[in-house]
This record gives structure tokens, C-alpha cells and sequence, in this order.
């Protein structure tokens, strides 16, 4: 099932003329462990699923890297202005994260600490939704996935919290929004998931 779920989001991924020119594009993003994550790739599938444009509702595309080596401000600055530079004929803000440097800031932004991450993919199994914390990049001809909870809430269009690191005001914010937008998510209430 897994091996048909990943081909099921990758058809749809790859339908999306944005994610697409992204991965089809990947080496300009030349970043240590860098991948394509979270929303974009959430809201492309939910628009294949409830008959949306590809692009409907996407404010930004992230990518995320981690480099242990620098953990300065500038240089994620200085990364994140080169990538946009290099997909600037994409619609939307392409946010670029070295999620090596995330405690560094966490506490001051969200109120509470997190202890330092050690890979992009120990990063993305902290993303507050199941079906955000996916990941995608090319490798040898073919897709990478990092889905540390599988592929079945996203591809069923349910919004499940994980609790691992976010609070519920953060989630409820989050789904308050998608909701608006995409009304037929399942969503799971932050107390219903136990």
C-alpha cells in the first residue's frame, strides 16, 4: 500500500506545474539535506482531491536544509535570497529554513524551547499536522519521501495534530485557515486525537 500511496502522491506532485519546475530544478537549490516539505505539497494534494487548481491557496513553498556548520542568520539569509533568485518566476514566496539553527529561535517565537535538531528529516517528524510533516526531493532520477506518518492522512484529506512539539493554539490556527479554504478536510480536534 505504501509503494502505491507514494506513486499516487507523486503523479500529483508532479501535475503541479510549480512543485514540478521546483524538482525538476532541484540542484539550484544546492542545499546539504535540503528538501521540498509541508504545506505546498499538503495543498497540492488537497486540491487534486477536492477539484481545486494546483496552485489555489498556496501562499509559499518551503524548503528546508540543515547545516550544522554555520548557524548564522546571514547565511540562511543569504541562502534563502539565492533560492528565490533562482525560482523567481514561481507566484509564490519560497521560504527557506536551515533547520539546524531552529532553537536558536524557536523559544523566542513560539514561547517555549525545543532541543536542537539533528537532521532535516528529524525536523519534519515535528511538523504539527500528520499530513504536513512530509517531505520530497529528487534523487537519481526518482522522488526521496520522508513521511514519518505515512502517506494515508494526507492522501484522505485528514488534518490530524502532531503533538510532538506544537501547542493547540498553533494548530487550531493553522486549521482555522486551511478550513476556509478547503472546507472538506476531516479534521481532527486537538483533543479528539487524545
Amino acid at each position: 500500500m505504501e509503494d502505491e500511496q507514494f506513486r499516487q502522491l507523486q503523479g500529483i506532485v508532479l501535475k503541479s506545474q510549480m512543485l514540478s519546475a521546483l524538482l525538476h530544478n532541484w540542484e539550484k537549490v544546492a542545499l546539504p539535506d535540503s528538501w521540498l516539505v509541508a504545506g505546498a505539497i499538503a495543498q497540492t494534494v488537497w486540491n487534486h482531491s477536492f477539484g481545486f487548481p494546483p496552485a489555489y491557496g498556496i501562499n509559499d513553498i518551503d524548503i528546508v536544509y540543515f547545516d550544522a556548520s554555520d548557524l548564522s542568520e546571514d547565511a540562511e539569509a543569504e541562502h534563502a535570497a539565492r533560492v528565490q533568485g533562482a525560482f523567481s518566476d514561481l507566484p509564490v514566496w519560497i521560504d527557506v529554513k536551515n533547520e539546524a539553527r531552529v532553537h536558536l529561535w524557536y523559544e523566542v517565537k513560539f514561547g517555549y524551547s525545543l532541543r536542537p535538531y539533528t537532521s532535516t528529516t528529524d525536523a519534519i517528524a515535528t511538523f504539527p499536522t500528520t499530513a504536513t510533516a512530509v517531505g520530497l526531493r529528487p534523487r537519481n532520477g526518482n522522488l526521496d519521501l520522508c513521511a514519518p506518518f505515512g502517506l494515508s492522512d494526507l492522501l484522505d484529506g485528514v488534518v490530524r495534530p502532531n503533538k510532538r512539539q506544537i501547542s493547540r493554539e498553533i494548530y487550531e490556527q493553522e486549521v482555522s485557515r486551511w478550513v476556509k479554504l478547503w472546507p472538506n478536510l476531516n479534521v481532527v480536534g486537538w483533543l479528539e486525537d487524545g
